[in-house]
């Protein structure tokens, strides 16, 4: 398989993901296909890469395995995870969450979360600039790593390795009560980097006396340490909600009925970035049934490239336009070299054919404008297509004068 086929496979998985069709049979069929998708490629065709589809080299694959569970998929992660980081500089407010991509393929780091729509599913560490909801960067969640060190914590690992290229230039990351604590908000911080975030209120840099459960609606609390504030506000009589940050140096409260802290108004603003993203990536998604976790993967990075390819467009040329129509015309561009070449390839075939059939034979009318499959002997001499007497063009009777003058 050639650059300009893997393209067009590409494109048609893309289509497919524009327009649902209950099978991958209807995709082809007359009623429900789609004439793009029957125009760039077959369907045994389409069928028989996805069944060879790989990303690696699977005799060396058992040596990779030992030291990456990804080994299967890593090299072409690796390569949409540095296109991602180098072609787009994202602004000021980062976010960073979990994504669950729906699967239930056998593989030793699949996901069970109760609170998810799709309960199983690979896991997915993504940080979004808020503002675009540009996928910056993106790790899949592998299982414990024997490399962490084991005073580290996770959450901790995690924020690093996605924030590192965007570290040093005053941004702020946005996270959840799973990944902020006092030690990443000092950590952030010696690379110019400030957290805004929730706290679970069991973390032990927590006061105890911030934990008693009987607060005053609407009231708020405030701790200082170095480097990071730490705002304890409660927005019902029994709920407390605890906010950290070191962005905010001083903290303010609204002159409304609630009285919210500008930390929490600041938060409620920036957290819903990978949310969004997430959304916007399932409205078109390519995602389909399969057995195998590498293609799984490879259909949440189509995914992910598409949307991120929307979004520089948008950037680049200052036009708004609507994702359906800049994924139809993705794939259109996808396949337009398969297209040309297959066109290119059936033209020398049907110029090779002979300007008649063989004696005693007759070939099937490949025109069919005004006959219903008649048999014909001939073939045009522009297009050499056999032509049945029915859609052949009638010339007018022309003089060899006349002729030898035009």
């Amino acid at each position: 398989m050639i650059l300009h086929e893997l393209m067009a496979f590409i494109s048609v998985i893309i289509l497919r993901g524009v327009t649902k069709v209950p099978s991958l049979r209807d995709s082809w069929s007359a009623r429900l296909g789609n004439p793009l998708i029957t125009g760039i490629m077959s369907r045994n065709r389409f069928q028989d890469i996805m069944r060879h589809l790989r990303f690696d080299d699977m005799f060396t694959r058992s040596e990779r395995v030992q030291t990456d569970k990804f080994a299967a998929i890593s090299d072409v992660w690796g390569s949409f995870v540095t296109n991602c980081i180098t072609c787009y500089n994202p602004g000021r407010h980062i976010t960073i969450d979990e994504q669950l991509f729906p699967s239930k393929t056998r593989c030793c780091f699949l996901q069970y979360i109760a609170t998810k729509p799709d309960k199983f599913g690979i896991k997915f560490w993504v940080a979004c600039d808020l503002k675009t909801k540009y996928i910056c960067n993106v790790l899949p969640y592998l299982g414990k790593d024997p490399s962490r060190p084991s005073e580290e914590r996770l959450s901790e690992s995690v924020v690093m390795k996605l924030m590192e290229p965007f570290m040093d230039k005053g941004r702020t990351v946005t996270t959840d009560n799973f990944f902020s604590s006092l030690t990443l908000a000092r950590r952030l911080l010696s690379r110019k980097t400030t957290i805004l975030g929730t706290v679970n209120k069991i973390r032990r840099e927590i006061p105890q006396s911030t934990r008693k459960m009987d607060r005053k609606e609407f009231t708020t609390q405030v701790f200082s340490t170095t480097g990071a504030t730490l705002t304890v506000y409660a927005p019902k009589r029994k709920k407390t909600v605890y906010i950290l940050s070191s962005m905010h140096s001083v903290v303010e409260t609204e002159e409304t009925i609630k009285r919210k802290p500008n930390t929490i108004t600041q938060y409620n603003t920036t957290k819903c970035g990978v949310d969004v993203m997430d959304q916007m990536v399932r409205e078109y998604s390519v995602r389909t049934g399969t057995r195998r976790w590498p293609v799984a993967v490879f259909y949440n990075m189509i995914d992910m490239a598409a949307l991120n390819a929307h979004l520089l467009y948008q950037a680049c040329t200052g036009v708004q336009e609507r994702r359906v129509d800049f994924l139809v015309q993705l794939a259109r561009e996808l396949a337009n070299s398969h297209v040309s070449e297959k066109k290119a390839l059936k033209e020398q075939l049907r110029q090779q054919q002979p300007p008649t059939p063989g004696p005693g034979k007759r070939a099937k009318c490949q025109i069919n404008h005004c006959c219903k499959s008649n048999r014909a002997t001939v073939r045009c001499v522009h297009c050499h297509k056999y032509t049945c007497g029915k859609c052949r063009r009638e010339i007018p009777w022309q003089c060899q004068v006349c002729h030898e003058s035009q």
